[in-house]
């Protein structure tokens, strides 16, 4: 009885163990690296960290979007263009999402809410210049008109996250 005991309890812990590590499978994106989702949850409690982490890697899709612009692949040129613009997209997107609940949660995330307005002036403005005389346009075009209107969004949001965001405390000298 306590051999059957045991082996029902190993196969418990097995099969939760293997679902476990299903449902921290499916909450990765897929547009991160397994390397980059690991950064990412081991700043799990730093909120400017994990908005700095979001804005890096969007700035890796847009510099290797730029650079497939520029050495073009041989086989599924098109599908990588757009899938670098996805990802950058879903980057942007996501530490605008960490702004909304920074402040939700009225978290210190002033310097985080910084980064994220300078950063997407830089990136709209790449942006803005790949829509006007980018190479192979048509490829990715709604995709580049979709990263444009995200990049927007998190500027204005940023914009908006700097008005309610409160001021660090202020200490007085007696």
């Amino acid at each position: 009885m306590r051999f059957l005991t045991r082996v029902l309890f190993a196969s418990y812990l097995v099969l939760s163990g293997s679902q476990a590590a299903n449902a921290g499978l499916q909450q990765q994106k897929d547009y991160l690296s397994s390397i980059e989702a690991d950064k990412i949850r081991d700043a799990e409690n730093n909120t400017n960290e994990r908005i700095r982490l979001f804005l890096l890697f969007a700035e890796d899709r847009l510099k290797k979007f730029q650079y497939e612009l520029e050495h073009p692949s041989t086989n599924r040129h098109a599908d990588m263009l757009n899938s670098l613009l996805n990802a950058y997209v879903g980057c942007v997107d996501d530490a605008a999402d960490l702004i909304q609940l920074g402040i939700e949660k009225q978290d210190n995330i002033r310097k985080g809410v910084e980064l994220m307005s300078v950063r997407t002036k830089e990136f709209l403005v790449i942006l803005e210049k790949l829509s006007a005389e980018g190479a192979e346009r048509e490829i990715y075009k709604d995709n580049l008109d979709d990263a444009i209107e995200g990049t927007r969004d998190a500027l204005n949001d940023a914009e908006k996250a700097k008005k309610k965001v409160a001021p660090p405390p202020v200490r007085r000298k007696n």
